[in-house]
This record gives structure tokens, sequence and C-alpha cells, in this order.
């Protein structure tokens, strides 16, 4: 498969990550939504290209499966599950006082 091909295979793999990080748990990313959308989309673009070279254009449906993973990890970095803790948006059951 040529390069700017799979270079938009990366691209819409990346998008994908960060539109589904949003949507799967939105209160972890309060503030950086861009952030994320930008992280996926460079992350999945580099480590496909990494991936593409370091199996020397081998199979490329391993190359897009590994994108895959690659981009799902680093799509979670700018995750903040402490600060969604904070703002009570987990259920919990308040006790009366």
């Amino acid at each position: 498969m040529p390069l700017p091909v799979e270079a938009v295979l990366f691209a819409v793999i990346g998008v994908l990550a960060g539109t589904a990080a949003l949507l799967l748990r939105p209160e972890y990313f309060a503030r950086t939504r861009g952030l994320v959308l930008a992280t996926g989309l460079v992350s999945a673009l580099l480590s496909g290209l990494v991936i593409r070279y370091a199996l020397a254009g081998g199979d490329p449906s391993a190359t897009l499966l590994l994108t895959v993973i690659a981009t799902a990890l680093l799509t979670s970095v700018p995750a903040r599950p402490d600060l969604a803790a904070r703002r009570g948006t987990h259920r919990r059951r308040r006790h009366a006082a």
C-alpha cells in the first residue's frame, strides 16, 4: 500500500480515537477537548509512520492494527481522572447528614 494512502488511514484512525475518547469519557477531558483531537491525530500519524518503517513496509493490516493500539494508548495521555473525581461527576450516593 502506498504511503499517502496509509497516511490518510492513519489520520482517520487518529480522529476516530480522539472522538471516541471524548464520547466515552467526556469528564476526563473537560478543558482539553481540542488537545485530545490533536493528540489523537498526531499520535496516529507518528506512530503509524514509525511502525511502518519498523516493519519495513510489511503487512499493512499489522501496521494498521499496531497503529490503532498505539494511538489509543497515546490519546489517553491528556486524561485527567483526578479532576473528574473532584467535580463529582461520578455516580456516588450522597448520605443524608
